[in-house]
């Protein structure tokens, strides 16, 4: 008995939490808190008080202590409340002044606990210590008053008979849980009483040390401890198939600069996080679309939003917040290609992944949009108008051809619009639009793919930089130009948009504006050009040709559908937009095509034709070998595309923004500004010249084919491709002014 009452002598007790410690143990074995330096004690420093020398009555002196009995009495010295703070009497936690309740376990202060009463009542805490003092009197006081330090620890927790206590990490939970809200073991409502007496011992667990020990608590702690609380309750109410959620939002930050613990509840909030979800969120704040991608594939939820633990775990304050969504991060940092995914995986249509070449090599794509930028000039002159250095037309390369079907697919629906191609190509029970003549399509090789863009209300600007360049206008170099050219060029603009707008209203609705009217009109165009995102008319049509000095085809729907597939008017976007304006000989002649369907703009290019090494030697000397005509002869040397100048019941398509003077003339207004040509089934056509690529849309456009090709080189075995010729150029054909 002696020697058990000696080792109990030579452990000592935590400045924290009170727990009796063994002398091999640097920390507290409960909750860590280090082992404190005797050299080192404050106390020893202090004055002898005069209220410590003196008897009482009740204690007795206290200075009586014998020499062996310091070593306990100065590490308890440490535990006793100091000025300001009062002990629990069920868990002998130290608590500020300032509660009303222990932090530990809720006990409520008591009303006449004074510092003369703590002082009164030190030699029964100090009593069973004694070694040396065989006082039955002491013994006896010990014994019928026993101190809350002297309890068991299974007799701390027996006296809250509501909770029931794990029996793997003896956490007090709240009797509707079912499981522990710490370890998720399963509560045994039979076994209750004889695991808890039979457990002599209380074993150390991580989760246990933060939440029924904790740090030392500052004067905010009882507000933390007491909402940490609360969420137990909550959680014993709903079940316990929420503990991983509840146990991460109970993550606070440290509030001790021994952050050891802290550090410790990371690492265990990091082993049973979904990196893939927290990943996909930095991907967004990063602009890399691969994590957001791999979230999406795997299952995960767009919508899915932030807990606190998570928010504590990325780190970035300024960068995520409690509650966001994918959604919310990619409105946030303005990464319009991952939200167009991230909506059309919410409204549910199709997988959503698109992978156009400016996503795969965002790098080259900064650059190009630089480069265009760039190239934009003014206009010295009476004609006041931006306008474009450098030329560029973009095709999709030959090369996707030599994918095999199944990738080319993949492909295909991710980098075109499915739903615009389809209702241009007359899905929608309307006549087609677009790709309707098998001998343009087929024998000419001139079949025109809808690009996706963004579809938002820059998708007339996007679509204008996807069929030149191939990328985005995200910097608004388009719009910029758009709009400041109708500001400083407006008295040009105005009088015949105000002609056109004037016989559209008065041969279709037979109605007349007022002239304060048509001013109010024209401001609201000139506003609409300068606001990003809102959509744009067929004014800013015609002033962008005139901006890439180079006409513009738009194929397009002939009525606008309501909701219901109902027609509700006419759109009025399809025809021709030349750059009146400009003198032809400053333009050049080869178009782009835009596709309009139900308020959205889509850009519409072809696949280029094989290369000249591709194809079989042609004879010379104008005469045509084998079965190609002179139009498929030319489409194989020159590498053009055509594009068909009439609808399907062959009426020509209609040049917008004519005067009175030159409506009536539209097939020669056709052959000023454009090359044209008949085909054999008498189909008027504008040849599209496809010149060498630049060199950063060729690197960029080789990059992306080379996702695709690692992807057919896992899907089978590698193909063979013969050797292709990469016509690259420095920089895009450029023309003196």
């Amino acid at each position: 008995m002696t020697s058990r009452l000696e080792e109990t002598e030579q452990k000592w007790t935590c400045e924290y939490c009170t727990y009796e410690n063994w002398p091999s143990s640097l920390k507290c074995t409960m909750c860590r808190g280090a082992k404190p330096l005797l050299g080192e004690d404050i106390y020893r420093l202090r004055d002898p008080s005069p209220q410590r020398g003196s008897s009482n009555v009740a204690s007795g002196p206290v200075s009586q202590i014998s020499p062996t009995d310091n070593f306990t009495s100065q590490n308890y010295s440490q535990n006793l409340p100091s000025a300001g703070k009062w002990a629990c009497t069920m868990c002998t936690y130290i608590n500020y002044q300032n509660t009303t309740r222990c932090v530990q376990c809720s006990n409520r202060k008591p009303v006449n606990q004074s510092v003369n009463s703590l002082a009164s009542n030190l030699h029964e805490h100090l009593a069973p210590l004694r070694l040396a003092d065989g006082s039955p009197n002491s013994g006896s006081n010990s014994q019928l008053n026993p101190s809350p330090i002297n309890l068991h620890p299974e007799r701390l927790y027996n006296m809250n008979p509501e909770k029931w206590s794990c029996h793997v990490c003896t956490y007090e939970n709240w009797p509707k849980a079912t499981k522990c809200v710490m370890c998720g073991h399963p509560k045994e409502k039979d076994k209750r009483d004889k695991g808890t007496q039979g457990n002599g011992v209380i074993l150390p667990s991580p989760e246990r040390e933060h939440s029924q020990r904790g740090l030392p608590s500052p004067p905010h702690a009882p507000y933390i401890h007491q909402t940490q609380r609360e969420d137990n309750l909550a959680i014993g109410r709903r079940g316990p198939h929420r503990y991983a959620e509840s146990r991460n939002d109970s993550l606070s930050t440290p509030q001790s600069p021994n952050n050891c613990d802290y550090e410790r509840r990371l690492k265990q909030l990091r082993r049973h996080t979904d990196w893939c979800w927290l990943n996909a969120c930095l991907g967004i704040v990063e602009g890399d679309n691969t994590p957001v991608e791999a979230y999406l594939a795997s299952g995960g939820d767009p919508a899915r939003q932030l807990t606190h633990s998570e928010v504590l775990l990325l780190n970035r304050s300024s960068a995520f917040d409690v509650g966001h969504t994918l959604v919310h991060l990619a409105i946030r940092f303005q990464r319009e290609d991952i939200l167009a995914t991230l909506l059309s995986q919410i409204e549910g249509s199709g997988s959503g992944v698109k992978r156009v070449p400016s996503y795969v090599a965002p790098d080259l794509a900064v650059q190009i949009r630089r480069h265009v930028t760039n190239s934009i000039r003014l206009r010295k002159g009476s004609f006041p108008c931006y306008f474009v250095t450098d030329m560029a037309t973009f095709a999709l390369p030959a090369e996707v051809e030599d994918l095999p079907s199944i990738v080319q697919e993949q492909m295909l629906e991710e980098l075109l619009d499915k739903e615009a191609q389809q209702q241009l190509e007359g899905g929608g029970g309307e006549p087609p639009a677009l790709n309707w003549s098998l001998e343009i399509t087929e024998r000419l090789g001139s079949r025109l793919h809808a690009l996706w863009n963004r579809s938002a209300g820059d998708c007339l600007l996007d679509s204008a930089m996807q069929a030149t360049w191939g990328v985005f206008d995200r910097d608004n170099a388009l719009r910029r130009a758009l709009a400041d050219t109708l500001q400083q060029a407006g008295q040009f603009f105005y009088p015949r948009w105000r002609e056109y707008e004037a016989s559209q209203a008065s041969r279709m609705l037979d109605f007349t504006l007022e002239e304060t009217q048509w001013q109010e009109d024209w401001e609201s165009l000139l506003a609409t050009a300068a606001q990003p995102g809102s959509a744009l008319e067929q004014l800013h049509v015609f002033a962008l040709a005139h901006i890439l000095r180079r006409p513009i085809i738009v194929y397009g729907v002939k009525y606008v559908k309501s909701f219901r597939g109902e027609d509700i008017g006419y759109a009025r976007f399809e025809g021709v937009y030349l750059p009146l304006l400009w003198e032809p000989s400053f333009c050049i002649r080869s178009p782009i095509a835009l596709g309009y369907t139900r308020g959205h703009f889509t850009a519409l290019v072809p696949i280029e034709p094989y290369a000249s090494s591709r194809i079989p030697p042609l004879a010379t000397h104008g005469v045509v070998s084998g079965n190609n005509s002179p139009l498929e002869q030319l489409q194989i040397q020159m590498q053009t595309t055509f594009m068909p100048l009439m609808d399907r019941e062959h009426k020509l398509l209609p040049i917008h923004f004519l005067t009175t003077d030159e409506i009536g003339r539209e097939e020669s207004i056709y052959k000023e500004w454009l090359d044209v040509c008949r085909t054999e089934g008498g189909i008027l056509v504008a040849q599209q010249k496809l010149h060498k690529r630049p060199l950063l849309v060729a690197q960029m456009l080789e990059e992306w084919l080379n996702h695709y090709r690692r992807l057919a080189q896992t899907n089978e075995a590698p193909f063979s491709r013969p050797p292709t010729l990469q016509d690259y150029s420095s920089d895009g054909d450029t023309e003196d002014e």
